[in-house]
């Protein structure tokens, strides 16, 4: 490593995405540091703490394949077993003394002629600092940024605003007039408590969820005893588990009707709580299954059809000091109104100010489209890497999976870039249209570009750019066996 670089790998993030990096790091005794913004580690499910936060993918499924956790209670996680399971994974391979909590990074420049990465990093006091990185590992993740609605006079609402994933664990909804934004899957699972709480709850929906009765049993101690004892049942179940996600891949990717089971499940789920003939035309989807990411509950539905909830199709108009007005001139006076209105998938990005070869801008660069090598690099951004990069996204199974295969790719090419003595690894830039062009034409067969629906999923030209057209599997086989004659390896460690 040069003296004039701080660190060989600085890692951006500490959700899944910057743990198992930096495990992997520290394994393979490199010199790293993690930068995290917050204070504390936890990325996604430190940040999502509105009521009723899970997730759903299954517990077992959502861990490392290296560090299975016996102690799961039931079969789909809170966003508190996770967040702790993640402190586990922290202390266990003692990364502490790798963190750097209250670290914001606000600027990166690539330096060609040192073939590294200058980093402007803010602590909590808004005092810049310099970092200079021999690679930078980006662990920011898609689900971060809050996506907010343009609605007029917003401004001028003087109750309560929240986005589901800024959550202030203090408020509290007891007897209030509370509006709810969206009806995803933060919505699905926030929606029965606040429904619980509030003294009226207007649900403003745009577009009816898929959602799904869900089996999710508490695992008895007998159960969780046996996992401890004996970890080989509980790799099979989550191999198990695995499979299982594997079979539903082709009704997204490629024969869509292969999801009408689960459609009818999931009307039927609908029926057995909302009798009213109304409320269930407002509530009957008009797309494919798929389309937008499927929910799950055995409580949305019941929590709909309670006398102190209204579910409000007409378009929010504007906003006064009061509360809102629909398209229709109806107007509800809030106390309360929450945004389940998803994220901005590459804000993340966006908010880095990113500066590659040659001047070029990653905002610039993917303002008109996308175009990374699966996900992970970027043509003309050298030693930079993304986990959880654009098209690596997943709707019917783990994204762990996901982050595993991408740590290895990484740390495969550095330390091929190590062995050859050179000093950048990057994407030769002619691989990559190639490779986009195949995934356009896999995602236009897709329940995702064909489903009916415009979801958060697709770009302004009604592109997939977040999630992965095809089986895991396939993901992970191309990534544990990397065509190394696709990457440019340049500069001498030695020179």
């Amino acid at each position: 490593m040069s003296a004039r670089v701080d660190h060989e790998l600085v890692i951006v993030g500490s959700g899944f995405s910057g743990i198992g990096m930096a495990i992997a790091a520290k394994n393979r005794g490199r010199d790293f540091v993690v930068l995290e913004k917050g204070d504390e580690i936890g990325g996604t499910w430190r940040d999502n703490r509105y009521p009723g936060c899970e997730c759903d993918v299954p517990s077992h499924l959502y861990s490392f394949s290296f560090e299975l956790n016996p102690y799961w209670s039931k079969a789909y996680a809170t966003a508190d077993e996770i967040q702790d399971y993640l402190l586990y994974c922290v202390e266990k391979y003692d990364l502490r003394p790798h963190l750097r909590f209250g670290s914001t990074v606000a600027r990166m420049t690539y330096d060609e002629g040192l073939a590294a990465w200058h980093l402007t990093v803010t602590d909590r006091d808004g005092v810049a600092h310099r970092l200079v990185a021999g690679a930078v590992a980006l662990g920011v993740g898609a689900l971060h940024e809050p996506r907010l609605p343009e609605i007029g006079g917003i401004e001028q609402f003087r109750g309560e605003l929240m986005h589901t994933a800024r959550w202030d664990e203090g408020a509290t909804m007891v007897g209030k007039r509370v509006g709810i934004v969206g009806t995803g899957c933060s919505a699905v699972q926030a929606i029965p408590h606040l429904a619980q709480d509030a003294g009226r709850l207007t649900v403003f929906q745009r577009t009816p969820a898929w959602v799904l009765p869900k089996i999710d049993p508490a695992y008895p101690d007998w159960l969780i005893d046996r996992y401890e004892k004996h970890p080989w049942l509980m790799k099979a179940h989550r191999a198990k588990l695995r499979a299982a996600g594997d079979v539903r891949v082709g009704g997204f990717t490629r024969a869509p009707s292969a999801l009408k089971a689960a459609s009818k499940a999931a009307l039927a789920n609908m029926h057995s709580a909302v009798k009213d003939p109304q409320l269930r035309a407002k509530l009957t989807p008009r797309y494919t299954m798929g389309c937008k990411r499927a929910t799950m509950s055995n409580t949305y539905y019941p929590a709909l059809a309670r006398d102190n909830v209204t579910v409000e199709t007409s378009p929010i108009e504007c906003a006064s000091a009061g509360g809102v007005t629909t398209a229709d001139g109806t107007t509800y006076d809030l106390d309360v109104l929450v945004f389940a209105t998803g994220f901005d998938v590459t804000g993340s990005y966006r908010h880095l100010h990113i500066t590659g070869l040659g001047g070029h801008t990653l905002e610039s660069d993917w303002s008109t489209d996308i175009d990374t090598y699966f996900g992970v690099t970027a043509p003309g951004y050298p030693n930079l890497f993304f986990l959880l990069g654009p098209n690596t996204g997943l709707g019917h199974t783990s994204v762990v999976l996901m982050i595993e295969a991408q740590i290895g790719l990484i740390s495969r090419l550095l330390d091929e870039r190590d062995r050859r003595g050179a000093t950048a690894v990057q994407v030769r830039p002619e691989i990559v249209p190639a490779h986009m062009r195949q995934l356009d034409e896999r995602s236009a067969r897709s329940v995702w570009e064909e489903g009916g629906c415009t979801s958060w999923y697709l770009d302004a030209r009604g592109r997939n750019r977040l999630l992965w057209p095809g089986s895991v599997g396939d993901y992970e086989r191309k990534l544990a066996r990397p065509e190394l004659v696709d990457y440019e390896f340049t500069g001498s460690a030695t020179g």
